[in-house]
């Protein structure tokens, strides 16, 4: 779309002139008009150039772009030229944080997605973000926003990589009760995102699968577990296995008192999976093996899917990689170089399929001062 991006040059020029606001917007003559069209629709090509104008046009009061006849639908288009640059140039430090607040959802929703774009793999805009103190807004858009694409825009601008710090202030905004609220969405994308996360968190901290309990995760994710769409089953599955694994509270009742309830979820799914097609046993390798972990977490012994010969099945490995070993030894200089950021040892074989799993992590932010 960059390509196609609006020139905003005069009205760039009259931003600055106006700067501190107090004119009253005029009318717009039809020629004044004319030339504001005309100016949106002509072509730019210098990126650094365009970075910067739609900054000034963010920074630009909302009172004067209305009175220039700029739409909500022209902010959208702005945001999704800027996310696209982003994508490209590695880092974007504009004004966004405040466009989360805006009225219209639509801005709402393709802001917090410009922002996942930025600080996707980029510790320096993550630290961008962290200084600007914008979890309130993020975490107040995923819980509580009207709009769901909204909500879930804002999950995936708080879920990344590495951010330790992180996981405290999500903990301490009552994120975990949010989630469980995106849990009983009934909208599957929103559902999805929320239990990746929610099995990372339990999978790097076991002493929140305590809290997961006492707020009835478990029921809701059994539920999950026997949805019609297949990635929410998993996703729930995963997350069920990680608290029958979870032997941190020093109690049996793992599931919170809803071990007989998932005894019944899984005779259920062993059941829907022996009455499966062979194509479709080939969608659900993942669920089988949980199915199965999870029974032996849960009672100590294999489920049935290893006798009935549905376990593993011909053809299941035939689109796994090879092991990796060479990798130590012929890494290219890229990815030698960021795994030696902040650690000169080189990494060990758990350590690169950790990086290769790329789980999210929450994205971190300063506490008020």
């Amino acid at each position: 779309m960059a390509k196609d991006g609006p020139d905003w040059d005069g009205l760039f020029k009259w931003s600055i002139a106006h700067s501190d606001g107090t004119p009253a917007p005029r009318a717009l003559s039809e020629e004044d008009r004319k030339w504001f069209m005309d100016a949106m629709q002509s072509q730019s090509v210098d990126v650094v150039k365009r970075m910067k104008e739609i900054t000034l046009v963010m920074q630009t009061p909302e009172q004067v772009l209305e009175a220039q006849g700029v739409t909500s639908a022209d902010i959208e288009d702005m945001l999704e030229e800027l996310q696209e640059h982003v994508e490209s140039i590695d880092m974007a430090n504009v004004p966004l944080l405040g466009y989360l607040k805006k009225s219209h959802s639509g801005i709402r929703a393709k802001a917090a997605e410009v922002i996942t774009t930025i600080v996707q793999n980029n510790p320096r805009s993550q630290q961008l973000v962290m200084e600007a103190n914008g979890f309130e807004a993020l975490l107040s858009n995923f819980a509580s926003d009207p709009d769901i694409t909204d909500r879930t825009k804002a999950l995936g601008a708080i879920s990344f990589h590495h951010n330790k710090p992180g996981i405290s202030a999500f903990q301490l905004a009552n994120g975990y009760a949010a989630l469980r609220d995106a849990l009983g969405s009934e909208n599957v994308r929103f559902q999805r995102k929320a239990l990746n996360l929610i099995h990372y968190l339990l999978h790097e901290n076991s002493s929140d699968c305590n809290i997961v309990r006492e707020l009835g995760f478990p029921r809701i994710m059994m539920h999950l577990a026997s949805r019609e769409d297949v990635g929410l089953r998993e996703g729930a599955l995963r997350g069920l296995l990680e608290l029958a694994q979870d032997k941190t509270g020093g109690s049996r009742d793992v599931l919170g008192g809803e071990d007989e309830k998932l005894k019944q979820v899984f005779e259920e799914r062993i059941k829907d999976i022996s009455l499966m097609l062979a194509d479709d046993l080939g969608a659900v390798v993942e669920e089988r093996h949980l199915v199965d972990s999870l029974w032996n977490a849960c009672y100590n012994e294999p489920s049935s899917l290893g006798e009935e010969g549905l376990l593993v099945l011909p053809g299941d490995d035939d689109d796994v990689s090879p092991p990796d070993v060479a990798s130590k030894h012929f890494e290219p200089p890229l990815r030698a170089w960021t795994a030696n950021q902040g650690d000169n040892r080189a990494p060990d074989a758990d350590t690169e399929k950790k990086e290769a799993e790329a789980m999210p992590l929450l994205l971190g932010f300063r506490s008020p001062a």
